[in-house]
C-alpha cells in the first residue's frame, strides 16, 4: 500500500476501538470501494468540528448556534440539558464519558443534571487530578444549589478510586448527599454497554457511597 493509505490507516487506529484490521477495512471502504461517502463525511466532520464544543457546565457535548447581533460572544455555551428548567438542579449525576451520560438518558431513569468528568483517575495512564473535568464540578457544588451527589463512575479500580478523590477532595465536610450506583453493574463494567433495564436498577438502588 502507499504511504497516503497507511497515514490515514494509522490516524483511524487512534480511535478508541479501532485496530489494524478495522482501520485497514473503513481506509479501503472509503477510499477504494465507496469513495463518494468520503466527502460528506469530511465535510460532516469540519461542520460538526465548528458548531460543537464542551458545555461550560457540566462538559457535555453542546451545538454552538450562530449569535444573533448585539450577543454577548463571551456567554457561557449550555447543553439542552443543563438548560431545561424541568431537570432537578439540586441532584448532579457525575459520569466518566459524554457517552455514558447518553446511555442513562436512553435508561429515562434520571431526572437530575450530570457532570462529565471525561475520564477517570488512572496512575498507569498518567491521568491525575488535572486532566479531569473537576474545576467546574466545584465551582458548582460552591453555588449551595446541589444537594446530592450520584456517583456513576465505573465498577472498576480506577473508577473507585475517583469516587473516593471526589469525595475526600470535594464533597467532604458539605452537606451533600453522596450516593453510588453499583446494582445490575458487572464487576469492572461501565455504563457505555449496559442495557436500559440495568441501567434503571442501577440508578434505583443508588446507595449512600462513604
Amino acid at each position: 500500500m502507499s504511504s497516503a493509505f497507511d497515514h490515514v490507516q494509522k490516524l483511524l487506529r487512534q480511535l478508541p476501538g479501532l485496530g489494524y484490521r478495522s482501520a485497514e477495512r473503513i481506509a479501503l471502504h472509503l477510499l477504494v470501494e465507496r469513495p463518494e461517502r468520503l466527502a460528506p463525511l469530511v465535510v460532516a466532520l469540519q461542520e460538526a468540528a465548528a458548531r460543537l464544543q464542551r458545555c461550560s457546565q457540566c462538559g457535555n457535548l453542546t451545538e454552538v448556534t450562530p449569535l444573533a447581533g448585539g450577543a454577548d460572544e463571551g456567554e457561557p455555551v449550555r447543553c439542552d440539558i443543563c438548560r431545561d428548567p424541568a431537570r432537578r438542579a439540586e441532584q448532579i449525576c457525575l459520569v466518566e464519558t459524554v457517552t455514558d451520560l447518553l446511555a442513562l438518558e436512553r435508561a429515562g431513569a434520571y431526572r437530575g443534571l450530570y457532570h462529565v468528568l471525561h475520564g477517570k483517575l488512572s496512575p498507569l495512564h498518567n491521568v491525575g487530578p488535572g486532566d479531569l473535568n473537576l474545576a467546574t464540578l466545584r465551582t458548582r457544588l460552591d453555588s449551595g444549589v446541589v444537594k446530592e451527589v450520584v456517583l456513576a463512575l465505573s465498577n472498576d479500580i480506577e473508577g473507585e478510586a475517583t469516587c473516593h478523590y471526589v469525595q475526600e477532595t470535594l464533597l467532604a465536610g458539605r452537606e451533600i448527599a453522596v450516593s453510588r450506583i453499583g446494582f445490575g453493574l458487572p464487576s469492572g463494567g461501565g455504563l457505555t454497554y449496559a442495557d436500559a433495564d440495568t441501567l434503571r436498577s442501577a440508578l434505583a438502588s443508588k446507595r449512600e457511597y462513604r
